[in-house]
């Protein structure tokens, strides 16, 4: 479901963003446009905190660290990052650097979570997954690097492998609901600094297409896939929830051809192919418990 509700937040997103040849009515404004997603998720996840736990508010220097890594790391940095960096690269480009998030969380846990370290097997299983991505995405090799676009969307992977991970090694008792709201919230009111800063703005009231991908973004991808995110991330791990990010493609093709009319061809079904070949390699004990039940 994770990967099913991030992966069609690309399609969300282009609707939202557009590209060079055909700009949307967010394009001149992709930092502005990710902050208005987490104004509206964040008010969605603190009303719902306020129902389904008892503590609307962090409490101690932990809890709130952890809250301060998310909105820094997971929240402001991944996607101003990424919003502004996709306006100037391929969505090919960009999902070969992004699949990169599971290698760096590998990496960074290694130092900071040496009880989350995969053996052998798993790591050649997210070898496999990121070969499926730069089979299915098919970057041309003179648009994946060497662009400062390109760099910025490294950066947000780079950003949310270190949150990730530095949330998982603080561990605190923050109701994940309440975590999820004031990390939202906090974001959001760096991304508007940030907006500000770049003086970006919108011309006039937004389209129907913009407000329903505003929309979808908000409530479906951020809400309801954060929850999910949080919560696998305390029950998983940061490594195998990361692998979302190789699982997540199939979905954005399968939404793009859906809704936006982009092709799925034989190399995008043979990289799913090589995905599920590697996701299965990491997670082959859990697979196994589940077909011996």
């Amino acid at each position: 479901m994770l990967a099913a509700v991030w992966g069609s937040a690309f399609m969300a997103i282009k609707a939202g963003l557009g590209d060079p040849t055909n700009p949307a009515y967010f394009f001149d404004a992709p930092v502005l446009f990710a902050a208005l997603r987490f104004d509206v998720a964040g008010l969605l996840m603190f009303g719902y905190a306020l129902r389904a736990t008892d503590r609307w508010r962090p409490k101690g220097r932990a809890e709130w660290a952890t809250v301060g890594v998310g909105a820094v790391f997971i929240i402001a940095g991944y996607h101003a990052l990424l919003f502004v960096g996709e306006r100037g690269t391929t969505s090919a480009a960009a999902a070969v650097i992004v699949s990169l998030s599971p290698v760096m969380t590998t990496v960074f846990a290694r130092a900071l979570l040496p009880d989350e370290r995969l053996t052998a097997v798993g790591l050649v299983g997210i070898a496999l997954g990121f070969v499926g991505v730069v089979v299915l995405s098919r970057p041309d090799p003179t648009n994946l690097v060497g662009s400062r676009f390109e760099a910025l969307v490294f950066g947000a992977a780079l950003c949310f492998a270190l949150g990730s991970v530095l949330t998982r090694r603080i561990d605190a008792d923050l109701p994940i609901e309440t975590m999820e709201a004031w990390s939202m919230l906090g974001g959001a009111a760096l991304m508007h600094g940030f907006s500000i800063g770049l003086e970006e703005a919108v011309p006039g009231v937004p389209t129907a297409e913009a407000t329903a991908a505003l929309a979808y973004l908000a409530v479906v991808s951020s809400a309801l896939g954060f929850l999910i995110y949080f919560t696998l991330l305390e029950r998983l791990g940061a490594i195998e929830i990361n692998l979302v990010s190789y699982v997540a493609p199939a979905f954005a093709a399968v939404t793009g051809f859906l809704f936006l009319g982009e092709l799925i061809d034989a190399p995008t079904v043979g990289g799913f192919a090589i995905i599920l070949v590697g996701f299965s390699l990491v997670k082959r004990r859990s697979i196994r418990a589940e077909l011996w039940r």
